[in-house]
């Protein structure tokens, strides 16, 4: 896309350089744009919606645009995927993600999507579902283990909490008990278990597809 003709984002680029250039013509008078942003171009991993806005406004205007499911990961083993998990939950506008267990978690598959989306921790499984009754939210657990209802037919509560193991070990057994459903992925291959990056992304996309006005995605 080219300049604009009088005011706007001086040039739209592609490749290794995405984002818009500085702001050609006379800035915003808005305090949801921020003046460096304005200044040097925005060069962030943002839909154009946000182009320049303040890190801040653009929590608040998605505070204003997420769905009422929770999403919560375990990490006792330092799970590299929780990166993924966090930035598949910004995409699908999650009301938070919950880490369970340890505090520190590689960001690098977050791509600064953890910015924008709600993090709170939760020394164990326990302190999770204490937070859940109080928010009225089902916890939902996904794991390929005997008894779970396929997601791609279970009745997926719309304030939830879906709940996610660990690569390899999958969800613990207290994890197990504090659910109120299990669920698990139709598979049909050879492997047995599906990556916990990618099975969040799944499951929270079932949950749009039941409950999500997709007349507000971007």
């Amino acid at each position: 896309m080219a300049a604009e003709d009088e005011s706007g984002p001086t040039e739209w680029t592609t490749g290794a350089d995405i984002g818009v250039g500085p702001w050609a013509g006379p800035w915003p008078d808005d305090q949801k744009y921020d003046p460096v942003l304005l200044a040097e171009g925005d060069r962030r991993n943002v839909v154009d919606f946000y182009r320049y806005w303040r890190r801040e406004a653009v929590v608040a205007d998605l505070d204003l645009r997420r769905h009422p499911f929770h999403v919560a990961i375990e990490n006792f083993q330092h799970d590299h995927n929780i990166g993924t998990v966090v930035r598949t939950a910004n995409a699908f506008a999650a009301k938070a993600v919950h880490i369970v267990g340890r505090r520190r978690w590689n960001r690098r598959g977050a791509m600064v999507t953890d910015r924008y989306q709600h993090l709170v921790h939760h020394e164990d499984l326990d302190s999770l579902a204490d937070f859940a009754a109080k928010e009225r939210l089902e916890i939902v657990a996904v794991d390929n283990t005997p008894g779970a209802v396929r997601i791609e037919t279970a009745e997926l509560p719309r304030q939830c909490m879906l709940l996610f193991g660990q690569e390899g070990p999958g969800l613990s057994p207290r994890a197990r008990e504090r659910a109120d459903l299990m669920v698990s992925i139709a598979q049909f291959g050879s492997t047995r278990s599906i990556n916990a990056g990618v099975a969040a992304g799944i499951v929270m996309h079932a949950w749009v597809v039941r409950h999500a006005d997709l007349h507000t995605s971007w």
